[in-house]
């Protein structure tokens, strides 16, 4: 587990105010994607956010294009997880190929404010925050492999023994 603060935002939070579209076809490395994260939706996030932090959101985060580079500009900015109500569905399978974990926690949601201390225990299914405990179901062995990993590519390479 990790400990990070809370970055709450609401519904509908997508691919171009995550990661503008004016940048996906750069040829960027990570630090400069992360620079770049949630500029059009927080101006400040990039230059604030800490590995750890966890953003919080409400329903369909990540709707819009399909663009991968919405997930993997918040995992190099060192975002530990996207908790939200619900996720669109491309970004929820780009976040797990990518190592950023995604978890749906209607309760945290609903209770979480910006600047909250929180820990994430991704087997367990449990997020923590000031003496109160939210479950969300524990991922699956196989996701938390892909996560630890660094994203499928890592994992596949792994699985196969490809260096």
């Amino acid at each position: 587990m990790s400990k990070g603060k809370v970055w709450k935002y609401g519904d509908d939070v997508n691919t171009d105010v995550i990661y503008a579209g004016k940048y996906t076809y750069q040829q960027l490395q990570p630090e400069e994607m992360a620079a770049h994260a949630l500029e059009d939706l927080d101006p400040g996030f990039a230059k604030a956010v800490k590995p750890g932090d966890v953003i919080v959101a409400g329903k369909n985060f990540g709707c819009g294009s399909s663009r991968e580079q919405a997930a993997a500009c918040l995992r190099a900015a060192g975002v530990q997880a996207v908790v939200a109500e619900s996720f669109a569905r491309i970004y929820f399978r780009n976040a797990i190929n990518l190592g950023l974990p995604v978890l749906q926690c209607a309760e945290a949601v609903d209770q979480l404010k910006s600047g909250n201390d929180v820990e994430i225990d991704f087997a367990g299914g449990k997020i923590l925050s000031g003496g109160r405990v939210f479950t969300f179901p524990p991922l699956p062995e196989s996701v938390i492999g892909i996560l630890a990993a660094g994203g499928l590519l890592e994992w596949t390479k792994k699985k196969l023994n490809i260096k």
